[in-house]
């Protein structure tokens, strides 16, 4: 099943998703975020309180949100890109 998001997506409007996530159950889920005109960041502390359990899938998540889900403990599902720096040791070597 796919819950494409559209509008904007706040910590009321969160509760109400993850309201419907807790209705469906064990279903596989997907979470399109596409079509969203704004995701405020406190939607995502909403969002992440006991999805760990959940088989829920995200989908067109900007970057900034995938480290926010990341900074709350929920894996997104999507490879993070190689880092921009180098440790003092790979400088060194």
């Amino acid at each position: 099943m796919t819950l494409r998001l559209t509008g904007t997506l706040d910590g009321r409007t969160a509760k109400t998703l993850r309201s419907s996530l807790e209705e469906l159950g064990a279903r596989e889920v997907v979470v399109d975020f596409t079509h969203l005109k704004e995701f405020r960041d406190s939607a995502v502390a909403v969002l992440t309180h006991g999805m760990e359990e959940r088989k829920v899938q995200f989908r067109g998540l900007a970057g900034h949100h995938e480290r926010m889900f990341r900074y709350f403990g929920l894996s997104t599902g999507t490879i993070a890109s190689q880092r921009a720096y180098y440790t003092p040791e790979e400088v060194l070597a």
